[in-house]
């Protein structure tokens, strides 16, 4: 495995790491430094890619003190769409043959990437971190927080995606071409996604894999270690309708041809 990808590496960018980031000053500068300092290790050459939604504080400036001294690392800055949209950018921009996006906490750390590598490796077009199944960890995560994510998922089977065990991780991987042609038909948080005026987690995760199925391409899900994170901005009520709705709007969009 590290011989073929040391090969790959001397003909082009191997793998970018996109982070999506919206007010993220505080644990930005620790997330980059274990993300550099691993992909620094790697026999593989890779770009980490921090695009900025639009944040009201010194996210950009802690990112770019970063990129400064790091040249893996570069910066993005986008008004605030939310994460659907930043996600987007950030994949879309990527120039590496593999694409990857973490959330800027790690609640998957990035060594996990070296579990999903070797599927896209294999053939494998889209491979998406999972907390569910044998081999996933789920740590310190309350009981009702699981629940609530088990319940969700049943509502994703029952209206828009079956075969999924975890849509909603926020670690994925894309072999360069799946990226561009799924970024580009996303019809939620495109290309047109409305400014917002708060923190806002969205279900952007089902309509890429709902593209991905539709599209023909080969999908893995893996299972990983996944920390829980007492700052995390989700807020339990407010974004379970949001994601609600947008699984919805997935299934409508469907019927009305917006995929074909």
């Amino acid at each position: 495995m590290e011989a073929h990808i040391t090969q790959q590496a001397s003909q082009s960018l191997y793998l970018s790491v996109v982070i999506p980031a919206y007010n993220e000053a505080i644990r930005l500068p620790t997330t980059l430094k274990k993300v550099v300092t691993y992909l620094e290790a790697q026999p593989y050459s890779a770009e980490v890619l921090v695009v900025d939604d639009g944040s009201s504080d010194d996210t950009v400036m802690v990112a770019k003190e970063v990129a400064a001294q790091h040249p893996m690392v570069r910066v993005i800055q986008n008004d605030h769409r939310g994460k659907g949209y930043t996600v987007r950018t950030g994949m879309l921009a990527g120039e590496g043959r593999f694409v990857l996006f973490s959330d800027a906490d790690l609640a998957v750390p990035i060594e996990e990437v070296g579990k999903l590598l070797p599927h896209l490796e294999n053939g494998f077009d889209v491979v998406i971190g999972s907390r569910e199944g044998q081999g996933a960890e789920r740590i310190d995560e309350p009981w009702h927080r699981h629940f609530m994510g088990r319940v969700f998922n049943l509502l994703i089977h029952l209206i828009a995606l079956r075969g999924f065990q975890d849509t909603q991780c926020g670690f994925k991987a894309f072999s360069r071409a799946a990226t561009q042609d799924l970024f580009n038909r996303v019809q939620l948080y495109g290309e047109n996604a409305a400014l917002i005026t708060e923190a806002a987690v969205t279900g952007f995760d089902v309509e890429i894999l709902f593209l991905a199925v539709k599209r023909g391409y080969k999908i893995k899900e893996v299972p990983v270690k996944w920390i829980y994170g007492e700052e995390t901005k989700v807020n339990p009520l407010k974004d379970s309708w949001r994601n609600l709705k947008d699984v919805i709007a997935v299934r409508w969009n469907a019927i009305t041809g917006k995929y074909n």
